[in-house]
């Protein structure tokens, strides 16, 4: 009964610990997602300032997993290169050792209760009192004082060395063999891939190497599997995403197993190494050891790749080649993918407003294909362009729909206030870009009828199109230059100007096709016509729609 109550406490200590952290590392990226976003953003091709900019990001959220996801959608949106975000990932690496220090510096120090029990009270009334506006940061309190809550009873948990069986079973990992190695690194990577959490991994056998369960050797080896457990967010964020965005997560996990094998050719020389740079004896300081060797492993592994960052992309190109159009995919997937413990919530959004470009990309190769059938209108044109129009529309209706449920999806993740405001607007412009292929589309079967019935256009009736078509077109180049971004009351401005263009054109032609009626012009004709000029001015008041909600986004 007592090894059971010890198990049932060591478990509870743990679902502590873990919440603790998955609730500060929350209220962090809540709280500061967007400052960390535009951190990210400002990268140069300086890969000294992109393993900073990592180390930097994953220190203030302590998730290494977040920022490598987050960095894989960025890559997928196009806001950041293949060779940038890996410095950003060699960053992440470093920047997630500050775990180790906390515990090893300040939660064997002091009473860990008389800061944690007050630190989750002073979260607790910031996270319900909203007139402060304080709700992400007691959220961040909270989870750090449920972190250290679950770090002491997992250390009074943890039974003495007293037992002769459980001396027996240390005793086969106390040396620094190849057995030893080999289980530690093992142990390490499969327990990191089922908590999901390297920060948190480190934490528990940073405290169970100080309560005298595990050597320094053996938590230095877990530590070096903890790295390559932590690898499985990226691949699974980079499900569904550009080819770019799946490299970064292949550079993730292979610099973490070719820096983890390394190492353990290194392994003896390491661990002398980091006693000789740590102030005081394994046995007085082994936190500190532990969380020494875990950031110069992470250090070395960065020193040793970075001068090779250009290769390692090269490398990367030719293992994963890139993916083959997106008009020229016979369906659309979007899958939510969300991880077991981390989740980068802004993440998601930023997968969401990539899918959104290419919508906004897909209306306007459509619409460029209909200009083309004005100043090309025969036969031919149709029988070659028809299926690829059917395609699209039928592409463009499966994105609306995927995108539309991803994005309802996001609206349950903890994001903050702002950009939880903006999956409604998103949602609206992902409704008008269907709506412009549609009205793309309804347009070329008009094209398609009028061939099919022999109606004849007099030549200057589609070159006056042609101006019309012009502005709608440059309407949409706008669109898509500020897709997913705030619009100015500049832009605003200019995205009503054409909009009065386009109603102007509208007017005239129309003024002149009931004119050409009452002259006694074909019926037929004429009508077919005015629906011409009906379809094209409702993709413009799509794309005018679409810049009222991008104004909306705050």
């Amino acid at each position: 009964m007592k090894i059971i109550a010890i198990i049932f406490q060591i478990f509870g200590s743990l679902g502590f610990l873990l919440y603790g952290m998955k609730l500060m590392s929350n209220g962090i990226q809540k709280s500061a997602g967007q400052t960390l976003h535009r951190i990210l953003g400002f990268m140069t091709n300086n890969r000294v300032m992109a393993v900073l900019t990592g180390a930097l990001v994953t220190l203030i959220i302590q998730s290494s997993s977040a920022s490598t996801v987050m960095v894989v959608s960025f890559v997928n949106a196009g806001l950041l290169t293949l060779q940038q975000s890996i410095g950003v990932i060699f960053g992440a690496n470093i920047g997630t050792t500050g775990t180790a220090w906390l515990v090893s510096l300040i939660g064997f120090k002091f009473n860990i209760a008389a800061f944690a029990i007050p630190a989750f009270g002073i979260g607790f009334i910031f996270a319900e009192v909203k007139r402060l506006h304080l709700e992400n940061f007691g959220e961040a309190l909270m989870g750090f004082g449920l972190l250290f809550l679950g770090l002491e009873w997992l250390s009074n948990a943890i039974p003495d060395l007293d037992s002769d069986s459980l001396q027996m079973f240390l005793t086969q990992f106390s040396g620094t063999g190849i057995k030893t190695l080999l289980i530690g690194v093992l142990a390490g990577a499969v327990i990191t891939a089922i908590i999901n959490s390297s920060s948190a991994v480190t934490a528990i056998i940073i405290t169970m190497a100080y309560s005298g369960l595990l050597t320094f050797e053996f938590a230095a080896a877990l530590t070096l599997g903890s790295n390559i457990g932590t690898t499985t967010d990226a691949p699974i964020a980079s499900i569904g995403a550009s080819a770019n965005a799946q490299r970064a997560a292949f550079v993730h996990v292979m610099f973490n197993v070719a820096g983890t094998i390394i190492t353990c050719f290194f392994f003896r020389p390491l661990l002398w190494l980091v006693d000789v740079v740590t102030p005081g004896t394994v046995e007085q300081s082994i936190g500190i050891h532990v969380a020494m060797f875990h950031t110069i492993f992470n250090m070395v592994s960065t020193i040793v790749f970075l001068p090779f960052v250009r290769q390692i992309a090269l490398a990367a190109e030719k293992i994963i080649p890139e993916k083959k159009d997106t008009a020229a995919q016979s369906a659309y997937h979007f899958e939510f993918v969300s991880s077991v413990i981390k989740d980068s919530a802004e993440a998601h959004i930023i997968r969401a407003e990539k899918e959104i470009a290419d919508m906004t990309m897909l209306a306007h190769t459509m619409f460029s294909g209909l200009r083309q059938g004005f100043s090309n209108l025969n036969s031919q044109f149709i029988h070659e362009n028809m299926e690829k129009f059917v395609h699209q529309e039928d592409y463009a209706d499966q994105m609306k729909e995927e995108i539309s449920k991803y994005l309802l999806q996001c609206s349950e993740l903890p994001l903050d206030e702002k950009t939880k405001s903006n999956i409604p607007v998103l949602i609206n412009i992902v409704n008008d870009l269907e709506n412009m292929t549609d009205d793309c589309f309804s347009a070329v079967l008009l094209l398609k009828r009028s061939i099919e019935k022999n109606l004849v256009f007099e030549k200057d009736d589609f070159e006056r199109l042609l101006p019309y078509t012009d502005v709608t077109q440059q309407f949409l180049d706008f669109i898509y230059a500020h897709i997913n971004r705030h619009l100015s009351v500049e832009a605003l401005r200019k995205a009503e100007d054409f909009e009065h263009q386009i109603d102007t054109l509208r007017k005239e032609l129309k003024k002149l096709a009931r004119k050409r009626l009452k002259n006694g012009t074909n019926v037929k004709t004429e009508l077919l016509y005015i629906d011409l000029v009906r379809k094209i001015e409702n993709i413009g008041d799509g794309a005018f729609s679409i810049s009222e909600e991008l104004a909306q986004i705050q």
